[in-house]
């Protein structure tokens, strides 16, 4: 549970993203204790629903208008949303709140516990919080419980440990909403002339511990940090000073801001960016030319000869600029000494989406509107790629709700000029690697995306060779997700991955990596691997909604991280070059 929902209550006036992390811990909460899976999944949607909607809906209600209808958001969320606008409560939350014990909600943010494990976790050990979860992982006994083993308790003892350290993390988006009003607050402050968020942030990893901010001012009587600590998210100083300040927001975030003189702005940001083994490496690279080099600037024989740009840092040092998502100290430096650093792939090198849902089963939607947003974009093509039957969670299509699909895809594409709908699914691999709807099916389709969305436990050797066997049909394109991770949930499941990768080679086959911020599957390890094996990655919104097509950011910066160039992706590739490649 996010720490805002966590707090006796919400600030008045609060945002689309508090409301939705309030809907998620009441849908955790009724999870817990084995509620109607539908009315569960109404919250959940309406999380979602309100993560992707634009217009404040708090400011609307102060302003004595009405809602605008939302998809899947009826009369009594609506109640609730009005509610919490209002008053910062749920009365719903807090009841919930005092039925279901106060740790046992924390479980679930530990990879592997979901809300059934939770409670099995309570009824038959009487595991409560996370202190009750460490004696019993400590006494060996939540091994021996049906469905967990020694493999799981391993993991949650280093979860365990991970948390004790406080090593909490957050999800892009997460970090994001915190991020984006605190750069738009500082950017506009008159004494700050520039602001920027270092890091890992910056470096765009797939989890963010904290913010690292820094600020080019003049801090020599306080009066920019002054300023800074106006911030009205802040929910604690930890420590200040004319220049340093640690901040704790309202989100959750610990903030580290600097401020910063103009000469040393960029080898500051350098510095700040990391990462540190990166940091290191280079600072070997200066002592090795003589030279020192620090947060404020590069030196030799006491006279700088950097520090303003970052740029200027790496020109220094006989290096071209090493873009961030790189400096993780994995051979970029001496790619860049030998002129070999990839031209990472753009947001706008993109011509499609191979993989998203509509209304027609789990997506909010409907076909004609996802349509639309994608020729809005500028984008050649767009294929729906709905579940298929198996997956009855998502209301997953069967033949004859298909093959309506397909009509319809027609209809449509006899209307659109400049987008090409393809016909597609995601196909569900079973446990022994067949696939959910039978081969002719299969064949009247433009793209086959195939997805693993049970049987997680399978042993390596089996989860490896239940992909390869999907990968074996003839109608097979593109493995969804591939490593089956949730980042802060679920761990990957077991697999050789590069087994995989290179049956996807020999098969003509592709990989996904899915942009959904939980996900980014593949990591940009695995994205490094089938560029070397030269298997295209489609980069994939996985989009519920049109606004969910904005996710493909993250899936370029792991892209980025991955040393992915255009050529690497499926989906940079025209129509017709994509055609033949799926053919």
């Amino acid at each position: 549970m996010s720490a805002p929902a966590k707090a006796a209550g919400l600030p008045i006036g609060v945002d689309n993203q508090q409301i939705a992390e309030v809907f998620e811990e009441i849908a955790e909460l009724l999870a817990l204790q084995d509620a109607n899976p539908f009315r569960i999944r109404a919250y959940r949607n309406a999380a979602r629903t309100l993560r992707g909607e634009e217009h404040p809906l708090a400011e609307r209600i102060a302003a004595g208008q009405a809602l605008p209808k939302l998809p899947g958001i009826g009369h009594d969320l609506t109640e609730k949303i009005t509610e919490l606008a209002r008053s910062g409560e749920c009365q719903l939350l807090n009841r919930l709140r005092r039925e279901v014990p106060p740790g046992l909600g924390e479980l679930l943010q530990l990879p592997g516990i979901g809300p059934k494990r939770a409670h099995q976790l309570y009824h038959e050990l009487g595991v409560d919080s996370l202190a009750a979860l460490r004696e019993a992982v400590a006494g060996g006994r939540v091994r021996r419980l049906s469905g967990f083993g020694r493999t799981l308790e391993d993991k949650l003892r280093r979860a365990l440990a991970s948390r004790t350290s406080g090593q909490q993390r957050y999800l892009l988006p997460q970090a994001a909403a915190q991020a984006g009003p605190l750069l738009d607050y500082l950017k506009q402050l008159p004494l700050v002339e520039r602001a920027l968020i270092a890091g890992s942030y910056r470096r765009r990893r797939d989890t963010v511990g904290d913010l690292d901010v820094l600020l080019q001012a003049d801090a020599q009587d306080g009066q920019a940090m002054a300023a800074v600590l106006r911030f009205p998210a802040i929910a604690e100083v930890f420590a200040s000073g004319a220049t340093r300040a640690s901040l704790g927001l309202r989100g959750g975030m610990q903030v580290d801001v600097r401020i910063v003189a103009a000469d040393s702005f960029g080898a500051a940001l350098q510095y700040f960016t990391g990462s540190k083994a990166h940091g290191i490496a280079l600072r070997r690279r200066a002592q090795a030319q003589g030279c020192k080099l620090n947060e404020y600037g590069l030196f030799r024989d006491g006279n700088k000869l950097a520090g303003r740009n970052e740029a200027d840092i790496y020109q220094a040092l006989g290096l071209p600029p090493i873009p961030p998502e790189l400096r993780e100290d994995s051979g970029e430096i001496d790619a860049a000494e030998h002129n070999r650093l990839p031209r990472l792939i753009e947001l706008d090198d993109l011509r499609g989406d191979l993989h998203c849902h509509t209304n027609a089963s789990d997506g909010h939607d409907s076909l004609r509107q996802m349509a639309l947003a994608a020729q809005r974009r500028g984008w050649q093509y767009l294929a729906i790629t709905e579940h298929s039957r198996r997956l009855s969670v998502a209301h997953g299509l069967d033949t004859d709700r298909l093959l309506r699909q397909l009509d319809e895809i027609d209809r449509l594409n006899d209307e659109l000029h400049g987008l090409t709908l393809l016909k597609g699914i995601e196909v569900e691999i079973l446990a022994d690697g067949s696939l959910d709807l039978p081969d002719e099916l299969l064949a009247r389709l433009d793209i086959v995306v195939g997805a693993v969305h049970s049987h997680y436990q399978l042993s390596r050797a089996r989860q490896t060779a239940r992909l390869q066997r999907a990968m074996d049909s003839p109608h097979f394109n593109i493995l969804a997700h591939p490593c089956g991770r949730l980042l802060l949930q679920r761990e990957p499941y077991p697999l050789d991955i590069e087994r995989v990768i290179a049956h996807a080679k020999q098969r003509g086959c592709f990989l996904e990596l899915n942009a959904q911020p939980q996900r980014l599957d593949l990591d940009d390890h695995c994205c490094r691997l089938a560029k070397h094996q030269g298997v295209l990655l489609s980069i994939a919104s996985d989009a519920h909604r049109a606004s969910d097509f904005d996710l493909l950011e993250f899936g370029i910066g792991q892209a980025r991280r991955g040393c992915l160039e255009a050529a690497d992706a499926l989906n940079s590739r025209s129509l017709a070059q994509l055609r033949r490649l799926l053919r």
